[in-house]
């Protein structure tokens, strides 16, 4: 048999491993990666797929990561997944692409709250779940325990879930050979028009945007013209080819395969994850059910610390933009910092993550900006209002919302009151709790998103020891009552400390931040008063005293009127100075203030 027959009747498999952090995901992707003898045993290594240094520095799965394996005459197509809650876009672009998902559960640990998410995410592309128990190995495994936890909350046998070791390798093939009987092969229809959809893209050079796609009908070869439906975009299949994990070219890709495809489009504006791939200008085409573009959930302001990168951060954020959907940035420009970005995340581990890429990928030094949720307000013309900085504010404003959540905490029994008292310190409103599991408690609380944007999950892992695990979903915004609180130094408005926050927090944030820069700000010739207000209204402030020179230093004896003079030569020269003079303030002394 010809091997270009040969690979037409190969079987194909499209599948994912969704688990929480920690739960063994990367561990079970490097034993496949070793079964099915796609990676040479010598050039082996842990998390084979992470990689990123900033993965395995974490030890998390940051970006979603596609790979083919041929076991037993069938092509397997893995996706690797994030595990953590700001990832949950990259869960949902992969789930989009296959037709199975591996439910990975730690043993030690059971089912945490984002496992409960990815798993929703799942039922609704309508995947075969196949549900596994994994570190069966470990002293403190509760193989039993956990397989009745998962049996109950997906209302199956505890006999239709397997247990293995990833570390060991226990069980492993014969989950290869579960997934290969009943996760179902994507349909086959080479003889349509050639449509694939794009879940990933990263930029090279040469080869301009490079996109992962999974083909849904049709072929395609290289050197193909084709075009971006939705984009309006064209460019030239420079390169086909397939993750074996590394980059393999191929001459062609078929229906039911994952690979990539080099567009040959070097401007990265043009690249939508989602969008649909055709052949010459076939526009007329329907375009493939795509993604919801996922809505960033918190903002900050950032600029580089040296004008002269702003280029430099442009094009930088253009090409996180490819593989990073969930990423937003406009223009913005403030007098303290010059040009710089309003950029959406979808939490702060996307936004560390994002600012440490930027550092280490393009030598950036950024300035950031507190974090600030997106709210809304009805102008005088009943016009909807979208709030995603102070910049944003009016007093005109008739009525302002917020976004809310619904808060999913699993955590230990033994500190059910600890967590309560933590929620209680928040606002929000307790929705339910029940026991989960053995000695393990479900709790559901209603809270403004930017209650949790900030320390919350850290505080919530304190009072714990760190046995918690959170999830949450935006549950639409509600009415609100807020303030723009602005910030006054030597007399002028420093828009960069402009905060929106509830009213009834004005006073102790107010309080917070002028005595927060009296502690950092540097000292001057002249008194410098640090004020918050609200409305026109002053809620606090400080004074930091004037660096005095001693002017009767040369002075020995003498008459007290010559000193007098001085004295008061002095304190004019100081409010001259106050009256003209505008204080430079270091960039040092924003971070210090946004970090506190």
């Amino acid at each position: 048999m010809l091997l270009k027959d040969y690979l037409l009747k190969m079987e194909i498999r499209n599948f994912v491993i969704i688990s929480h952090i920690d739960h063994g995901k990367s561990t079970l992707a490097d034993r496949f990666l070793e079964i099915t003898k796609t990676v040479e045993k010598e050039k082996m290594k842990s998390q084979y797929l992470d990689g990123m240094d900033l993965e395995r520095e974490k030890g998390i799965t940051i970006k979603m990561t596609p790979v083919k394996m041929n076991y037993k005459e069938v092509m397997l197509n893995l996706i690797d997944t994030p595990g953590h809650i700001d990832f949950n876009y990259e869960v949902s672009r992969s789930l989009a692409a296959v037709e199975g998902a591996i439910l990975l559960v730690d043993a030690t640990k059971g089912i945490q709250a984002q496992t409960i998410t990815n798993l929703e995410l799942a039922r609704k592309e309508g995947l075969t779940i196949i549900p596994v128990v994994n570190k069966i190995d470990s002293p403190q495994a509760r193989t039993a325990e956990v397989k009745k936890e998962i049996a109950d909350f997906l209302e199956i046998s505890e006999n239709e879930i397997m247990s293995i070791s990833a570390k060991t390798g226990e069980n492993v093939e014969v989950l290869l050979d579960r997934v290969i009987k009943e996760v179902k092969s994507p349909d086959k229809d080479y003889e349509k028009p050639f449509r694939a959809l794009i879940f990933d893209s990263q930029y090279d050079s040469f080869l301009g945007v490079i996109s992962c796609i999974r083909v849904i009908e049709g072929k395609i070869k290289k050197n193909d013209r084709i075009s971006l439906l939705n984009a309006k975009a064209g460019g030239v299949a420079k390169e086909l080819g397939v993750f074996s994990p590394d980059m393999k070219p191929i001459e062609e890709l078929k229906a039911g395969e994952i690979g990539f495809i080099a567009t040959g489009i070097k401007d990265p504006e043009k690249i939508k994850i989602g969008d649909t791939v055709v052949l010459g200008n076939d526009f007329k085409l329907e375009p493939l059910s795509g993604y919801k573009d996922p809505e960033p959930k918190i903002f900050i302001s950032m600029y580089p610390q040296d004008q002269n990168d702003f280029e430099t951060l442009t094009v930088a954020l253009s090409k996180l933009k490819l593989n990073d959907s969930a990423l937003f940035y406009q223009n913005q420009n403030f007098q303290a910092f010059g040009r710089g970005f309003l950029c959406g995340f979808l939490g702060t581990l996307h936004t560390e993550i994002t600012m440490e890429r930027l550092k280490r990928e393009f030598n950036l030094d950024l300035v950031i900006g507190a974090p600030q949720v997106c709210y809304k307000a009805i102008d005088s013309k009943n016009n909807e209002i979208m709030i995603y900085n102070p910049n944003n504010w009016s007093d005109s404003f008739k009525e302002h919302y917020e976004p809310w959540t619904e808060l999913t905490l699993i955590i230990g029994e033994a500190y059910l009151g600890r967590v309560f008292d933590l929620l209680s310190s928040i606002d929000g409103n307790h929705i339910d709790s029940r026991p989960f599991g053995k000695d393990r408690y479900l709790i559901v609380y209603e809270t403004p998103l930017r209650e949790i944007i900030g320390v919350f999950y850290e505080n919530l892992l304190n009072v714990t020891q760190g046995y918690a695990s959170m999830t949450y979903k935006e549950t639409g915004y509600r009415k609100a009552e807020l303030a723009k609180l602005e910030i006054m130094i030597a007399g002028r408005e420093e828009d960069a400390f402009a905060r929106i926050i509830p009213k009834t927090k004005v006073n102790f944030e107010g309080r917070r931040i002028v005595e927060r820069l009296k502690e950092v700000l540097p000292p001057q010739m002249f008194a410098v008063a640090i004020q918050a207000k609200v409305g026109g209204k002053f809620v606090a402030r400080e004074t930091i005293s004037a660096r005095r020179k001693d002017v009767l230093a040369p002075l020995y004896g003498g008459d007290y009127t010559r000193k007098r003079k001085l004295l008061e030569k002095q304190k004019k020269g100081k409010k001259e100075m106050k009256d003209r003079g505008r204080l430079k303030i270091p960039t040092e002394v924003f971070l210090k203030v946004f970090s506190n």
